[in-house]
Order: C-alpha cells, then structure tokens, then sequence
C-alpha cells in the first residue's frame, strides 16, 4: 500500500497510522475503527485499541454521584492519598511530579470514586493513591467514569476476525507495567499473560522500587513475548503522548474540552478528534 498520502509517522523502524474517529458513545459499536481498520492494514500489521472506547461501547459505565462516600473512603482520599502520598511517600518514592501535583489538589468528588473503587475492586485498589484498578475518569461524560473492558482478549479476537487479515489486535492500558527480577507484574485488575495482574496497591507500591516498562497489553488476539507486546504498546502510547487532545488525567480535561472536569458532556467530547487506535507496521 502506498502510505504517501497517509497520515503516519516513523517510530524507529516501524510507522505508526493513527485511526482518527469522533467520540465512541455508550453501547455503540467498533465500527469506525474496524471499518478503518480493514482498508488500511496488512498482513503482518498491528492493531492496539485504548482501553476506554473498549469499554464504553460495552456500556461499562458507572455514576459515581450513586455513591456515598464510606469513613473509609473519606480517609483513603483525604488522609492517604492527598496528605501522607501527595507529601511523603510520594516525593520519597520520587513518583511523578504531575501525580503529586494532582494528588495534592484532589477534587471533593474524589470521596465518591474511592466509594466506588471499595465496593467494586475492594481495598487492595483502593489503597492506590491514583488511576485504581484502571477506571478511567477522563473520557466519560459527568460524573460517570469507565471500568476497564470486560474480556479483552475476546474482544481483540473478535476485531481479528472482523478484519479479515494476518493481523495481530491489541487492547492496552496505559497503567503501567513494572519489571523485577525478570517477572512483570502490574496493579491493574487485568493483562496478557506473562504479567502478574491484580495486585493492585501492592504493586503499584512494588513497581515504585521497580523498572518501569511502560503501558499494560490487556488482551492480544495473538500469543507472542512480553517484551514484544510491550515494546508495541509503547509504540502506540508514544504516540498518543504526542496528541494535543490527549486526555490522560481528569485535569487535563479543562485544557483541552474547555469544559470543567464536572461539566463534560458527550456533546464536549464529541467536538474533538479522538484516536482510539492505531496501526503500527514494521518497516521493511
């Protein structure tokens, strides 16, 4: 295929082709990224998917204003999250500046999401002072925010099979992956096999002490390494960290809908351009 007239970029020896798309809404289906999808790649080519217009267009949505923060989760975001991780642990562990600084100016609404967090992964999650268990607050309207996918690895076959190619589909996170002594593991609930999944704050904690690698694969319609499926992930995070209109906290909301982190609609998040997915491709 001649990628001239593409829209692409050169990531050492691979081109990244992003798939532009207007906000995939609740219970809609894949179809402007398969459609896409299908004209555009090879055989050989991969597809990697974010994580959240997965779980959107699977409806996994919650209204954090159902919930009533518990003591509990009053005390996970005042005192432990904004106070001991936003003023000690944090600057000993040398997190990231951006974290601190969002740690230290959390929102009144954050006792409600910690609510949800608690009853729905429970306090192992909890316990993370930030991005617990994956739920996205970012690209969800109100005060609704979005759970990770449910089966991602079917879900990536299944776009496999709707394409029609030799192609390999990819769902990530972008929660990172750590490595230590030569075993990866991630606190997030989920992810491919060969890394240890679910351990939530301890991992999180770990990973502090760790070798950061990077965003998380959560499900791949193929079997390969995890240090292939990482270095690709990357690849394609490496490109969302170049989009203007990337959201990848509830602050940067304001930025760039221009909208408060409470006041966003689907009508907001449809006036941007969003890219959900793109096709990476080895270069010959």
């Amino acid at each position: 295929m001649n990628t001239e007239n593409i829209k692409h970029v050169i990531n050492g020896d691979y081109m990244v082709i992003p798939i532009e798309t207007g906000y995939i809404k609740p219970n809609e289906d894949l179809s402007s990224i398969i459609s896409p999808a299908c004209e555009l790649m090879e055989d050989g080519d991969y597809l990697v998917i974010a994580e959240t217009p997965v779980s959107i267009s699977q409806g996994r949505l919650i209204d954090e204003s159902e919930y009533t923060p518990s003591l509990t989760a009053k005390f996970l975001t005042t005192v432990w999250s904004k106070y001991l991780w936003g003023y000690v642990f944090g600057p000993i562990l040398k997190i990231k500046k951006r974290t601190i600084k969002n740690l230290r100016r959390l929102p009144d609404e954050t006792k409600a999401h910690k609510e949800v967090v608690l009853q729905l992964y429970g306090l192992k999650h909890a316990l993370k002072p930030a991005s617990e268990a994956g739920i996205d607050l970012s690209n969800a309207p109100g005060t609704f925010v979005s759970l990770l996918p449910e089966d991602p690895e079917k879900v990536a076959c299944e776009i496999k099979a709707e394409i029609g190619k030799n192609v390999c589909v990819m769902i990530i996170d972008t929660d990172a992956t750590y490595m230590k002594n030569g075993k990866y593991f991630t606190g997030l609930p989920i992810a491919i096999d060969g890394i240890e999944s679910d351990k939530g704050f301890f991992g999180y904690a770990k990973g502090q002490l760790s070798e950061n690698m990077g965003s998380t694969p959560l499900g791949c319609s193929e079997k390969m390494s995890v240090e292939h499926a990482l270095k690709i992930a990357n690849i394609a995070e490496d490109y969302q960290k170049s989009l203007s209109t990337e959201m990848k906290t509830i602050h940067s909301v304001k930025k760039v809908l221009g909208t408060s982190e409470t006041g966003v609609t689907i009508e907001a998040l449809d006036s941007i351009t969003h890219t959900p997915a793109v096709i990476i491709r080895k270069i010959d």
